[in-house]
């Protein structure tokens, strides 16, 4: 069996670039999470809880504006189904995303959350200050990449490249990532490593003969 290629105006291929950097902040998901039997005590307690995190987030140095949070949100829980489901009581809880660039701090600014009522830690992300000038250099690798393996395929087919006929971006922007596990707290291994700014991008070249 044979496929056509339709509109067979020239070569079109991917090229993809990565940049590998330090690390410059870390972005750490704390949780609050109570369970009372009455909202107005689940209220209290999250709220207790919120006002002690403020404090040690200020304490270690981190401004209100690196820290962006969620209201507290009540909702009913409940055990079993149907008519024999029974009130367990009132969860209450606010998540927040908190930027910190004081890395070498940062096993201390968990343990410090986690004293002061963040019932979770649910996920700690790494990233670099500069990324839009990383971006740009690994879009830069990207056009090479693609150019490169276009001329080998011309070669290959015993053509030449033409210009550039079409360039579409790919985004793909992963985060050098630590997860710590639902009611664990931070470990000696937390190093994030290189942070990783990748880019693609897909090229289209005319042929010539």
């Amino acid at each position: 069996m044979t496929q056509s290629i339709e509109e067979p105006w020239g070569i079109s291929v991917f090229g993809a670039g990565t940049v590998r950097a330090e690390p410059g902040l870390a972005r750490v998901q704390p949780a609050v999470d109570v369970l009372e039997p009455s909202p107005e005590e689940a209220f209290r307690r999250a709220g207790a809880a919120v006002t002690r995190l403020r404090e040690v987030l200020r304490r270690h140095g981190v401004p209100d504006a690196s820290v962006s949070g969620s209201r507290l949100a009540l909702a009913s829980e409940y055990d079993g189904h149907g008519n024999g489901r029974t009130l367990l009581g009132y969860r209450c809880q606010a998540s927040y995303s908190v930027e910190s660039e004081a890395l070498d701090e940062l096993e201390r600014l968990i343990v410090d959350m986690v004293d002061a009522g963040a019932h979770r830690i649910d996920s700690v992300e790494f990233d670099v200050l500069d990324r839009p000038a990383l971006r740009d250099e690994a879009r830069r690798r990207a056009v090479a990449d693609a150019r490169r393996r276009a001329q080998v395929y011309a070669e290959a087919a015993d053509v030449r490249l033409g210009p550039v006929l079409h360039v579409q971006d790919v985004e793909a922007q992963p985060l050098a990532q630590f997860r710590v596990a639902r009611g664990g707290g931070p470990s000696s291994a937390l190093a994030p490593g290189a942070v990783e700014v990748t880019a693609g991008v897909q090229l289209g070249f005319s042929l010539r003969h």
